[in-house]
This record gives structure tokens, C-alpha cells and sequence, in this order.
């Protein structure tokens, strides 16, 4: 038997307590949620006993052609479009409690923010304290990511594998990733036509690895209706952490990535979130699947 901190799955999507219950389950005692609304519904998932804690970046920042834009129900405060709208974009976040900002770097305008926006937003977040994450699934983006000095970056791009002047200009400034390979292997294999393949993400994870550039375990478990792609909420963190020692961290590594790394890079203080299971999960990484049980709070949930 081998007792771990409870995992922590570094991108997810709630919908409900449902959610929470699932994590909880599958050994993950903590979420980080990277956007849902309205604040009353984001308050009520963090008032839940019993079932995995959240942290949250309430509503994300994203451009106004983009696709996350065309999300039904997606707030319009959601869509920042200048330096100005992002600052304020910030602030209301602030109101909001939100544990981190969340923003969207993808395509040029009309789609996506443009670099001064971008960058506005992260001065903004950081001049507040905050951590920024950037959702970022192309080359380019990432590069636009890296220009802004974002904290954190998540997905890994499928269109090339990331070249060595951008995971370079990552780890100059302690940018982390979040490559939810989950994730990205099931969007590339709806997107082959056009060009997208999940090995551009996984091989872009072993340069991270060989760059020293930190990898967090996540997976963007959700339920969203025009998702590309919905990971199981618990189970898939499973799957993510193999998916990691196949694209070259040792074991180890990966069970770093889902406890101690998440915990360092978001300021989540020490509990007493645990998790025990049969075999040496630092040695075999399947080992995680094998659950006996499960505490957060000190209390035992499975």
C-alpha cells in the first residue's frame, strides 16, 4: 500500500455537485476550475462537504469571434476586447472571489484578443495578486502567452511540435504547463482533417520535460455541451498520468505533477487530503487506479 496527498486535477469544468463527487472518488481532493458562472453557482460548489474542494477563475477572458464566444449562455463580460476592458475585466473578477484569471490566447482579431489586450489583463491579474492562466492549443498562441508573461499555460499545441525559442522564453519566465494530454488526445482525433495531431502535444510535453520546464497533471474534465471533447470528471486523471510517463516523465514526476507542483505553483495550503492505494504508484503509474481510500478533510469520503 502506498498513502499519497490527495491528486489534484489542474484544469476542470463543473456542472454540478456531481462533478465534485466523481473527483472525489477517483482520489482527486481537489479542482481547479478554469470557468464556470454565475458567481452564486461557483459559491455553491465551494460550500460543498463531503466531495472534492475547488478553486476557481470564475469567468474567463476570451476574445469576441472566437469559439468560446459562441458558447451558449457564455456571459458577455466574458468577451474583453481592449486594455481598458481588460483592466475592468479584472476587477470584476476580483469582486468575484476568483482564485486566478483564466483568458483565451488563440487567433489574431476579429477572433481572438490581440497582444495589448493580453497583455493588460496579465498586468492587471498580477497587479491584484493574481495568477494568470492562458488557454493555448497552437504555436502561436503560446508564443503570444509567452510575450505576455503568463503564469501558467494550458492544452499543448497540436497544430507543430513548440520550438525551442518559445519553450526557452517559458522557462526564463517560470511559465508552468498544463498539457491535459486527455484532453488533447481526444480533440486531435476529431480535428485530424485539419492538420491537428495529438503527437505534436506529447512530443512538445517531452521538451518541456528535457527543458525544465514544470508539468502539472490536468485533464478539462467537463460536461459542456460544445465541448470537441469531454473527459470523465476522476476517472480521466488516471489516464492523464500515463498519458505523462508516455510522453517521457518517470513516475515520479507525474505524481508530482498531480500533488506537490499544483499545490506550490496555486498556493493551496497544506491539508489533510488523502489517498491510499495498493502498490507503488512512483514506480508502476497505474498504480493510482487501485484505490482503497480516500480522506479530505481528515475525513473519509471513499
Amino acid at each position: 500500500m502506498t498513502v499519497l496527498p490527495g491528486l489534484i486535477d489542474a484544469h476542470v469544468h463543473l456542472s454540478g455537485r456531481a462533478d465534485l463527487e466523481e473527483l472525489a472518488r477517483w482520489g482527486v481532493t481537489t479542482g481547479l476550475d478554469m470557468g464556470s458562472w454565475p458567481r452564486g453557482f461557483v459559491d455553491e460548489m465551494r460550500a460543498q462537504k463531503g466531495v472534492a474542494r475547488i478553486k476557481s477563475a470564475t469567468i474567463p477572458a476570451v476574445g469576441k469571434g472566437g469559439r468560446h464566444a459562441q458558447m451558449p449562455g457564455f456571459p458577455a463580460e466574458g468577451i474583453v476586447t481592449s486594455p481598458d476592458e481588460a483592466k475592468r475585466f479584472v476587477e470584476r473578477r476580483v469582486a468575484d472571489g476568483a482564485d486566478f484569471v483564466k483568458i483565451v490566447t488563440e487567433a489574431a482579431p476579429p477572433e481572438g484578443m490581440d497582444q495589448p489586450t493580453v497583455d493588460a489583463l496579465v498586468r492587471a491579474a498580477h497587479d491584484h495578486g493574481l495568477l494568470v492562466v492562458a488557454h493555448a492549443v497552437t504555436t502561436g498562441a503560446f508564443r503570444v502567452a509567452v510575450e505576455a508573461r503568463v503564469d501558467v499555460s494550458t492544452h499543448a499545441p497540436l497544430d507543430a511540435v513548440l520550438d525551442d525559442d518559445t519553450i526557452a522564453g517559458m522557462r526564463e519566465i517560470g511559465m508552468v504547463s498544463v498539457p491535459t494530454l486527455t484532453m488533447m488526445e481526444g480533440t486531435a482525433k476529431l480535428l485530424a482533417p485539419l492538420g491537428f495531431r495529438y503527437e505534436h502535444a506529447r512530443d512538445t510535453v517531452t521538451r518541456f520535460r528535457d527543458a525544465g520546464v514544470d508539468v502539472l497533471a490536468g485533464t478539462d474534465a467537463n460536461s459542456a455541451p460544445r465541448a470537441p471533447f469531454a473527459p470523465k470528471h476522476g476517472e480521466s486523471m488516471h489516464h492523464e498520468l500515463e498519458l505523462l510517463v508516455a510522453a517521457g516523465l518517470t513516475p515520479a514526476e507525474a505524481v508530482r505533477g498531480a500533488t506537490e507542483l499544483p499545490a506550490r505553483v496555486f498556493g493551496l495550503a497544506a491539508g489533510d487530503d488523502r489517498m491510499e492505494v495498493e502498490g507503488d504508484p512512483t514506480v508502476d503509474i497505474t498504480a493510482t487506479r487501485n484505490i482503497v481510500g480516500v480522506w479530505i478533510g481528515g475525513e473519509r469520503v471513499r
